[in-house]
């Protein structure tokens, strides 16, 4: 790690990440709110094609969730490149190299009732590997709705059922290599992990880590930007149906890394 990186994440840091599956780092993107929110901003203003309103209509609140703009929004593709995500995202992952998937925001507007259900991402991806993380950063003070996580999940033989998000319906046909989506809320042996947050603190997650979030009842909004990062072990693994994000025509094989041209290895600098 260079020195910038060993200042914002410890020898500590990486051991409870690769033991629980998540941490959470405070201030890591203190000198990244302002860009980061101006880039939700713009994100919601024009949004991409795979943009939603997870809330159903007639429910209170709204849940406006988009990924896959980076390279179109520029506050995005900065903090991509500029901050000190990437480096982060390697020490973690315990990998040499840190290479981008994709950005995801995900807004919670006061009185949103919605919660975001347990699940883990890997379920949803095109990949596999055990070198994986996700930096969830939110700009707003977190409170009640912040993430929730099962410590110790990344490590479960079986992956957690798929679901849609908006009707809570089944994300694949085929549901028989899943386990039922847990409630850690009742079920003993069960660790749940959360942090209220300030902005510009991080919690970082490895995509195999069960998590959800609860609705947003306060009366502020509750807006993140997610960064999706592999490692050196990550590589191309077909689903049993159309994965999200879906990235189509991606011309890719089974065992293979993924493309650097759609998917760039940001650390170290090449």
């Amino acid at each position: 790690m260079n020195q910038s990186v060993t200042s914002l994440v410890s020898k500590d840091d990486i051991a409870a990440f690769q033991r629980d599956g998540a941490i959470c780092l405070r201030g890591a993107f203190k000198d990244w709110i302002e860009p980061i929110a101006e880039g939700i901003a713009r994100n919601q203003r024009e949004p991409g094609p795979y943009a939603t309103n997870v809330v159903a209509t007639g429910e209170p609140g709204g849940f406006f969730d988009d990924y896959c703009n980076w390279e179109r929004i520029p506050e995005f593709a900065a903090v991509v490149r500029e901050s000190p995500a990437a480096g982060i995202a390697a020490a973690v992952m315990q990998s040499p190299s840190a290479q981008f998937f994709h950005d995801h925001v995900l807004v919670k507007e006061p009185g949103t009732q919605k919660p975001t259900p347990w699940h883990q991402d890997i379920p949803y991806y095109f990949l596999d590997g055990e070198q994986t993380v996700s930096l969830w950063i939110p700009v707003d003070p977190v409170r009640e709705a912040t993430l929730r996580l099962i410590a110790g999940s990344h490590q479960w033989p079986q992956w957690v059922l798929p679901l849609r998000w908006k009707d809570d319906g089944n994300f694949y046909e085929d549901v028989s290599r899943y386990r039922p989506v847990p409630n850690p809320d009742i079920e003993p042996d069960m660790s749940v992990l959360e942090w209220e947050m300030e902005p510009g603190d991080a919690v970082l997650f490895d995509f195999r880590t069960v998590h959800g979030a609860r609705g947003n009842l306060s009366t502020s909004r509750r807006r993140v930007l997610s960064l999706r990062w592999l490692g050196e072990d990550v590589r191309y693994a077909e689903r049993p149906g159309k994965t999200s994000p879906p990235y189509p025509y991606h011309g890719m094989q089974p065992g293979q890394r993924l493309r650097p041209d759609w998917f760039p290895q940001i650390w170290p600098e090449t």
